[in-house]
């Protein structure tokens, strides 16, 4: 099957869900039955998810959401790829669909300013305006607009506590951008809540740009939520920003650590991908649990004794599912 055709699709949507957990059981064994893979987050406030398919698949997932009123105005951003972007799926219901802290925020009723990939780029280099990327420290190191205002956090919940540090900047217009939009929403929310009166965000984020405006002033690569880890976006001025973790050449060749206890994800050289075997560290390389480095830095999770059906409430036809999630496409 590997001349086939997947799609991976990024989409969130904020919407309200009365039981979480009942749609969870219903959103999850759709997933199962149309060999639909990734990671799906569900909460009273709406959807978020990353998911690969075969092209007819992801056409059924997307029709199945959108003909739920509640999720009719969703986005997808759509990209192919030449398998499965994700090993199994994972369906969860949390508080938040985007781990901020701020559940008091409906970006249904206060937002910034959507701004389309055009508009995003017409406006970013103007004197009166500050890009702001709202991602963490990983994402930003390997990638970025040009100029852009990067702050110190490792998860999106310390976006708060950095409000201070952007003060100076109330009196411009605050463009901010993410990988696919949704932190935006409640980043834009918050800064207008805070006391910034021009408040705008990059409408589907830097996928959509890369996709649409050809990622123009986009240094570096995107990262991303998959097994893919990092993509290309700008197609008219890249440019290499990160540097090797071992040696400080530039580089921007994701990998994730040999050693599954370290499991980092950081550049490293192709040259120091082999001399350390895929280890981030001497001390990652000589650990009893390290695994064999075949020149990527991707490593299969491990899906023995996967049960997709764990724990719905109700019991699924278990015999439809396995035919469905295990036989449909690529092993």
């Amino acid at each position: 099957m590997e001349n086939q055709q997947y799609h991976i699709l990024l989409y969130y949507c904020y919407a309200g869900i009365e039981d979480p957990a009942a749609y969870r059981e219903e959103h999850h064994l759709f997933c199962i039955e149309n060999n639909i893979r990734g990671r799906i987050i569900i909460s009273s406030e709406g959807l978020n998810g990353t998911v690969s398919g075969l092209k007819e698949d992801c056409v059924k997932y997307m029709d199945y959401i959108k003909s739920d009123p509640r999720f009719a105005d969703t986005e997808f951003k759509i990209d192919t790829h030449h398998s499965h972007a994700f090993a199994k799926i994972n369906v969860r219901a949390k508080e938040e669909i985007v781990h901020s802290g701020l559940r008091h925020l409906n970006p249904r009723e206060k937002t910034g300013k959507h701004l389309e990939p055009h508009e995003f780029k017409a406006m970013k280099d103007q004197d009166d305006v500050v890009v702001l990327d709202v991602r963490s420290n990983y994402e930003h190191e390997l990638g970025h607009f040009k100029n852009a205002v990067r702050l110190d956090i490792e998860n999106f919940r310390d976006f708060p506590g950095k409000i201070k540090e952007l003060e100076h900047l109330k009196n411009k217009k605050v463009l901010t951008y993410c990988t696919g939009g949704i932190k935006c929403e409640k980043a834009s929310a918050y800064l207008l809540e805070q006391g910034f009166q021009d408040v705008y965000q990059l409408h589907g984020g830097i996928i959509k740009y890369g996709m649409e405006a050809g990622g123009e002033d986009f240094e570096g690569k995107c990262y991303v939520f998959d097994n893919r880890l990092a993509i290309e976006v700008n197609q008219v001025n890249p440019k290499v920003i990160s540097k090797c973790y071992i040696c400080g050449t530039h580089c921007d060749r994701m990998v994730n650590c040999a050693n599954p206890e370290c499991n980092e994800h950081i550049p490293i050289c192709e040259s120091c991908g082999w001399e350390y075997e895929g280890a981030c560290s001497v001390q990652c390389k000589g650990h009893p649990k390290k695994r064999p480095y075949n020149g990527t830095g991707y490593y299969q999770k491990n899906t023995n004794g996967y049960n997709p059906y764990k724990g719905f409430y109700q019991k699924p036809n278990k015999e439809k599912i396995k035919s469905s999630f295990y036989d449909k496409a690529d092993s």
